[in-house]
């Protein structure tokens, strides 16, 4: 009789904000998304079994702040995907002294110090990854558009995202961790993010798809405009901030070359 060999299940702890969560709730995207980036990720490596750590909404100082409450297990893998919510919440970036002194979950480098601090103590031995926010055009929630936000084009705080992409950048170098950069991928620039943004003309109130930087420029009601991502503006991401199955595939695509040039293969 020959035995059977079934090789180790690899653990995957994705730790991250909506971008992630939505992965386990297509129904929250209207099920325009039909397959998240750790969806992607597994169905390439199939060893790997993700355990979703995505929160919606929350910023590494919550992730940070919370980091004893969230039932984080040993794992063989840990990524780390957030910075947006940061920066749209004003939070200050600070600087590499943060992480470097402990300083706590006042700045994007304090909190990912204790997130990382965390996940060390859980295994030593473990693979992490970083992957920093990517570049985002104007938001409008798909089931509530006075939920919404302007583009990475402008500061918010006087802060670029780019600075918390390079924070991320900076802590990976630090730390001799691979670094998932999706800010800086010309795939993922904001020209890219939506075909179009459905508005009114100002000058004769009829509809109009116009394309980034105009739409910029237009204003948008949320209250008695129609919303203005219909399908047919999705590109790379489904809302201008979150991405679709072609945006989710293009990050999962940059996760499994750097899990692969880790020693994680199928």
């Amino acid at each position: 009789m020959l035995a059977s060999f079934t090789q180790k299940e690899i653990v995957w702890v994705a730790i991250g904000d909506s971008i992630t969560y939505l992965n386990d709730h297509p129904n929250e995207t209207g099920n325009r998304v039909t397959k998240g980036y750790l969806s992607d990720v597994v169905a390439a490596l199939p060893d790997l079994h993700y355990i979703n750590q995505g929160h919606n909404g929350w910023k590494s100082s919550d992730i940070a702040g919370k980091i004893e409450q969230l039932g984080l297990v040993k794992a063989e893998i840990y990524s780390i995907f957030l910075g947006t919510n940061d920066w749209w919440a004003g939070r200050p970036v600070g600087s590499v002294d943060d992480y470097k002194n402990n300083t706590g979950t006042g700045s994007l480098f304090g909190s990912f110090r204790i997130i990382i601090d965390k996940i060390r103590q859980l295994n030593q031995e473990a693979k992490i990854i970083l992957i920093t926010p990517m570049q985002r055009n104007d938001f409008v929630y798909l089931f509530n558009a006075t939920n919404n936000a302007y583009g990475s084009y402008k500061t918010k705080n006087g802060q670029s995202l780019e600075a918390f992409a390079n924070a991320v950048i900076t802590i990976g170098k630090m730390e001799n961790i691979p670094v998932v950069d999706l800010y800086h991928d010309p795939r993922l620039k904001l020209k890219y993010l939506v075909n179009f943004k459905r508005l009114k003309n100002p000058h004769t109130g009829k509809y109009k798809n116009y394309h980034y930087p105009k739409f910029t420029k237009i204003p948008f009601d949320p209250a008695n405009d129609e919303y203005p991502y219909p399908s047919t503006a999705v590109n790379i991401t489904y809302d201008g901030l979150h991405p679709s199955d072609k945006g989710n595939e293009i990050i999962a695509e940059k996760i499994i070359k750097t899990l692969r040039e880790i020693g994680v293969s199928e």
